[in-house]
């Protein structure tokens, strides 16, 4: 079918029309302005749905795809390629579904500068949508680089008191990752002829001596945007310093590109690379899910402890990544969208008890389950996801990234879903102690004592993301009829590379 505007392209750029809708209305017009960014993430919400209404489940390969010749970069073509598969489909829905719930979360924190914030998340959301649906190497490099600029002054604006320090380490730490994620693309469009995906994946064999290089370089950039222990040391720091909704978004969708990253490119453009390189990435996983768990307990700010915690989230994923089977690939996806789901809800949830608090302090809390018992049950849920409890969300990723690291022929050694394992069991203690001591026990000193009981904007905000942790936990099947084809079809080709998966 021809459209007047092709799907994915009205997809990625819809959040650009409230951006200039915003742009043009007075700053002091403030109600205007928040009500016109909610509205256009709305409604690129219902535009994804109906992207998933058009997806077809049954084929491997990536589907609407918009294809224009666009520049020469060093004498080889660059298109404007955008396509979409399982994966890509995966994230533009977690991408497009939290946008509008983080919005609404800033609606009583956001005071001052309100118009410069909300074009900063719609250019970020866009930048975000573009990085999930590119095809092609330079236009997902711009997309990707481009996602720093909002970043950075959503942060450096409005974030805490450590806001600069925490802005300059997270964009030198990514700056470093893109410079050789550049060189390497570069290289493939001159080695390659194009620096489209399926382009360069017939023409292989024309940087294939370079493949261990190339590897190295793309995982390196995505290794620090995952990010993958040691090169997390920016996560704590910029996640703390954040606003609510800048940590929410990071933990979200932000944290997911870099294993999105290595799902996309990795595996499809240096497969050879991928099967050896993959017990050396699985071990940093395991070694960052521990880390992080064992960090995560010694905490004593909320926002420290649910950054060392992400850490330790996202290393199930990359473990899953490199299992390189069916279960754990596909558990790994399903856990991107889990991950994005708690995470980003926890960092909501403790955003509001700070707003009501004034103090990320552990010590600050107690005994809030008898003045707040809704908003304690609400968040007793998303607690529970988050340590993997079976029949929420969490535990259909994490039990299915666990079956492909026991059972990878890749990985050769099951002591990397033993390890794994131990770390399921460190994150039920760090995240039970923090709910006790916010919670349960004691009612802290008598400023705890006025603290209203959940609001129908935080209702608002917070059932939406109940209803998936609790229909992913119960009836994954619909996500996973989205997800297998697209890793069958990431399977069969590095089987086709002459590497033996079972």
């Amino acid at each position: 079918m021809n459209w007047l505007i092709p799907p994915l392209v009205l997809v990625t750029f819809f959040p650009l029309i409230g951006f200039c809708i915003i742009f043009f209305i007075p700053k002091n017009q403030v109600g205007a302005i928040r009500w016109t960014a909610l509205s256009t993430t709305i409604i690129n919400f219902g535009l994804a749905i109906w992207l998933l209404s058009m997806f077809d489940k049954t084929t491997t390969q990536p589907q609407l795809a918009v294809n224009i010749p666009w520049v020469n970069l060093a004498g080889t073509p660059v298109q404007f390629f955008l396509a979409i598969d399982g994966l890509g489909l995966m994230m533009v829905l977690l991408t497009t579904f939290l946008a509008p719930l983080i919005i609404l979360s800033t609606w009583n924190v956001i005071l001052e500068r309100v118009k410069e914030f909300m074009l900063s998340f719609l250019l970020l959301e866009t930048s975000l949508l573009g990085v999930f649906l590119a095809f092609d190497l330079v236009v997902f490099f711009i997309f990707w680089e481009f996602v720093l600029l909002p970043m950075y002054f959503m942060i450096g604006i409005f974030g805490g008191e450590r806001r600069l320090y925490a802005t300059l380490k997270f964009f030198l730490f990514t700056m470093a990752g893109s410079v050789m994620l550049m060189l390497a693309i570069l290289y493939l469009g001159w080695q390659g002829g194009s620096y489209a995906i399926p382009d360069l994946i017939n023409a292989r064999s024309t940087f294939a001596g370079a493949e261990t290089w190339l590897f190295l370089a793309f995982a390196l950039a995505f290794a620090v945007k995952a990010p993958i222990w040691p090169l997390h040391t920016w996560l704590p720091d910029t996640y703390t310093e954040a606003p609510t909704a800048g940590s929410a978004i990071l933990a979200g969708v932000l944290a997911k590109m870099g294993t999105y990253g290595l799902l996309r490119f990795n595996l499809s453009l240096f497969p050879q690379a991928t099967i050896q390189f993959a017990p050396w990435m699985a071990g940093l996983a395991v070694i960052g899910i521990i880390y992080g768990a064992a960090v995560a307990f010694a905490q004593r700010d909320i926002k420290r402890l649910l950054a060392y915690s992400s850490i330790s989230h996202l290393g199930f994923i990359v473990l899953g990544i490199f299992a390189l089977n069916q279960q754990g690939i596909s558990g790994s996806i399903l856990q991107m969208v889990n991950h994005g789901l708690t995470t980003g809800a926890l960092f909501l949830i403790f955003g509001m008890l700070i707003e009501r608090r004034h103090s990320r302090e552990l010590a600050s809390y107690g005994g809030l389950w008898k003045l707040m018992p809704t908003f304690g049950s609400l968040t007793l849920i998303i607690t529970l996801s988050s340590m993997a409890l079976p029949g929420l969300n969490s535990f259909i990723g994490e039990f299915n990234i666990l079956l492909g690291a026991f059972g990878s022929q890749t990985l050769a050694s099951t002591w990397f879903g033993i390890i794994a394992a131990v770390g399921v069991i460190l994150t039920a203690i760090y995240l039970l102690f923090m709910f006790e001591k916010i919670f349960l026990g004691p009612i802290g000193d008598m400023e705890n004592n006025p603290m209203p009981d959940i609001h129908l904007r935080e209702l608002t905000i917070l059932i939406p993301i109940l209803v998936l942790v609790l229909w992913i936990g119960i009836y994954p099947k619909p996500f996973f009829e989205i997800i297998n084809p697209t890793v069958e079809g990431m399977l069969a080709y590095l089987q086709s590379t002459s590497v033996a998966l079972h």
